[in-house]
């Protein structure tokens, strides 16, 4: 089998069964190898790809160059030679099936942080061992569902880039997602969301209420626009394109809600109700007032709030005031029992006044 192995010093490319390299340096003992492969093409005119560090894929290329020249097929270079990872997952983001998702707007922003460790990567350089190196550099700074998040959209761009010739595989296919616990219990009691709101800016202000009184997430409020909102029958209408679980729901509206959403200045039918710029300047406002209102933040901080978590405490008020479960589910847009049972805490106060009630 033609395979090659580059000198690390000189560049030049030795036969992989060569001990040491003209220049005099020991191939033997060194681990870091890049592989080429060497073959003659239909027109007999000699050919060499480099594969990267990988001698499984030199050794599996080389197998698919000889079967095609046996089966007089065309010799198609391998695009994970020539494309940089940068190149496909900007490609990814252009695709009108990806640009008209509900999430797209998230989606750019977990391949911008794939862009920072994968960007210049040659696609065959990219292994399982580089993707679990990425994972544990991320868990450093972020919780095990992020790195899930992000793991999976690299899954997604290579799937989409190998059907469609855009690459030849997909090395994070074998690499397993961590799927962290994420039964979360936190709610905000009235105390902490009153002063959380006496710290939150204007800008913030009505995207917090809206979440708290409508129990609706966070990508469904900033992709919200005003034909949504039918201000005469006090509901938000979401469409399938519009939620998590691609089903319809009708919110209802507050009567705080409801004026809150009466005094702000009304746009066209398709404009954005909130002009927030992303996600991520929401979650940094959001951390801001958290901190200034002396309410712990985050998913890694002890008893700490996440923005999500307003959604959560919206669906348990709605228990605690004796709505029936298929009113609630029917609003939150939950399908499953199990996932509904997520958001619902009960709190050592619940618990205490069944024993109370007994003894009396």
């Amino acid at each position: 089998m033609a395979l090659l192995v580059e000198c690390p010093e000189c560049k030049k490319r030795n036969s992989q069964k060569a001990k040491t390299c003209k220049c005099g340096f020991a191939l033997a003992k060194f681990s870091g190898r890049v592989w080429w492969i060497e073959y003659y093409d239909h027109e007999k005119r000699l050919r060499r790809e480099r594969i990267g560090p990988n001698k499984a894929a030199a050794e599996q290329r080389y197998r698919e160059v000889m079967s095609a020249r046996t089966e007089g097929r065309y010799i198609k270079k391998s695009p994970d030679a020539t494309t940089l990872f940068r190149d496909i997952a900007r490609w990814y983001l252009d695709l009108p099936e990806v640009m008209a998702k509900r999430s797209y707007r998230r989606d750019c922003e977990v391949v911008a942080n794939l862009l920072r460790y994968f960007g210049d990567r040659l696609l065959q350089t990219i292994l399982p061992a580089t993707i679990e190196a990425y994972r544990q550099a991320r868990l450093a700074t972020v919780a095990p569902a992020t790195t899930d998040r992000e793991i999976g959209l690299l899954k997604t761009i290579f799937n989409k880039g190998v059907s469609n010739g855009k690459a030849d595989r997909n090395p994070a296919q074998g690499v397993k997602l961590l799927r962290p616990d994420n039964a979360r219990t936190r709610i905000l009691s009235p105390d902490e969301y009153a002063r959380f709101l006496a710290y939150c800016p204007a800008n913030l202000l009505p995207i917090i209420k809206l979440a708290h009184g409508s129990a609706m997430r966070q990508d469904e409020i900033l992709s919200l626009t005003w034909e949504k909102i039918d201000l005469r029958e006090g509901f938000i209408k979401l469409e399938v394109e519009d939620t998590k679980g691609k089903a319809k729901r009708i919110i209802p509206l507050t009567r705080e809600l409801l004026a809150m959403l009466k005094d702000m200045p009304r746009g066209l039918p398709g404009v954005l109700v909130f002009t927030f710029r992303s996600a991520a300047s929401v979650q940094r406002a959001f951390a801001t007032a958290c901190k200034k209102a002396g309410i712990p933040y985050g998913q890694k901080t002890e008893n700490g709030v996440i923005f999500h978590d307003l959604r959560r405490t919206c669906i348990n008020a709605w228990r605690v005031q004796g709505h029936d479960y298929f009113r609630i589910m029917a609003v939150s847009g939950h399908k499953s029992m199990n996932i509904f049972k997520m958001y619902n805490a009960v709190s050592r106060d619940e618990l205490q006044a069944m024993v109370n009630g007994k003894s009396e």
